[in-house]
């Protein structure tokens, strides 16, 4: 498999940047994703260029700078949010989590008048009001800044989580959940996140060179995804993210980062998706042009019994389809799976397939040959897996 991206962390120079926002160098940065694909983000984390990448349960840490943070925002395609840790210390009771927190320097994270939201946790611990332990912060946090305390979305967020009375508080760099790139303003019904359709793709074996093909497309998010990566463009080349509101942010660096992912321009790779609902494809279509794709994420309707392999050597089929616990009675998708399996079958060889389900069942009605398959993962209330073939004889 060729590397997804180029190796950003050599562009800036070895001395990356500290910048007003002090904290011990290297800072302790942690990349969430969904449980259970720890190692795909790993793996991509390494391929980008991010040493020293290590797989803890939720995410990945990277040891680094203010530099990586922006990077690791701008490049990672299947994180779901990118966490600094601010400070870490024991805290007995509320009066020391007061004390301890006015010996952090707030000023140097938010300036006066920004606005902050502070969440707290709490478990096994002696301060076990986690809404007082938020105040607590949240005072500190105001008294010393001048930042305003917010409940709305937009506010920068502090995380407080006390566990075994030690008391940790990390700054979320992100804001808005990195698989929202900006693109995808169309959906459809239970639309599957981009970050989990970059890691499924990962986790197939899709090199970025092969085309991609989706039967069941809804707003295309697994064929633009695979465009993107194919055309080696940063994920959050288009969108904001709550670092650019934080007080000693060197606005040059983050402008020239944003700037030369700008600059990136999609090659003549081609993926391929299909549905039987036109607005389905009306929606995929437009989200393909908003995210500058349009030639290389080609949609038309189609029903599955009319899918074909496009033209060219053979690549990856990855569909995402209803699964019968929100979407679709169960019943009725015994017989769509099965059609889908034998149009796989008979007409795919050479292929490799990905199938995302929560439904055992459901799979094993296409009678493809899967390959064991991974740990659920959580999605939208569900447990999700990723059920994939090697190449179809």
């Amino acid at each position: 498999m060729v590397e997804w991206g180029r190796n950003w962390l050599a562009c800036a120079g070895a001395k990356g940047y500290a910048g007003a926002m002090k904290l011990p160098d290297p800072i302790e940065i942690f990349c969430a994703c969904p449980p259970g694909l720890e190692a795909s983000l790993r793996e991509e984390a390494t391929a980008l260029g991010f040493a020293s990448a290590q797989a803890l349960a939720g995410g990945i840490t990277l040891p680094g700078d203010w530099a990586t943070v922006m990077r690791a925002n701008l490049w990672l395609r299947g994180a779901s949010r990118v966490l600094v840790r601010i400070a870490s210390f024991r805290a007995m009771h509320l009066a020391q989590l007061d004390k301890r927190a006015r010996k952090l320097d707030w000023a140097a994270f938010f300036a006066p008048g920004s606005l902050v939201r502070v969440e707290a946790s709490c478990r096994k611990s002696r301060i076990y009001h986690d809404r007082a332990a938020a105040q607590r912060v949240a005072r500190a946090v105001s008294e010393i800044s001048g930042a305003e305390i917010s409940a709305e979305e937009s506010a920068l967020r502090l995380m407080v989580r006390i566990e075994d009375d030690l008391c940790t508080i990390s700054l979320d760099t992100s804001g808005a959940p990195l698989h929202r790139r900006g693109h995808k303003q169309a959906v459809g019904k239970a639309p599957l996140r981009e970050n989990l359709a970059a890691l499924f793709l990962r986790q197939c074996g899709f090199d970025g060179v092969e085309p991609v093909a989706d039967p069941m497309c809804g707003s295309g998010t697994i064929v633009i995804e695979a465009a993107e990566i194919a055309a080696r463009l940063a994920p959050g080349r288009d969108r904001q993210f709550a670092f650019e509101q934080l007080a000693g942010l060197d606005a040059g660096l983050w402008q020239g980062f944003r700037q030369e992912a700008q600059a990136i321009t999609p090659g003549d790779w081609r993926g391929y998706g299909s549905d039987r609902d036109d607005g389905a494809i009306r929606m995929a279509s437009a989200n393909a042009e908003r995210a500058g794709l349009s030639d290389q994420a080609q949609f038309a309707r189609k029903a599955v019994s009319d899918f074909t392999p496009p033209e060219g050597p053979p690549g990856l089929v990855l569909v995402n389809p209803p699964y019968g616990a929100r979407i679709g009675n169960r019943k009725l998708l015994f017989a769509l799976y099965g059609s889908l399996g034998q149009v796989l079958r008979s007409r795919f060889s050479g292929w490799r397939v990905g199938i995302i389900t929560s439904d055992g069942g459901l799979a094993k009605a296409t009678e493809l040959p899967f390959l064991p398959q991974g740990p659920g993962i959580s999605h939208g209330g569900l447990k999700i897996q990723l059920y994939r073939t090697d190449i179809l004889p």
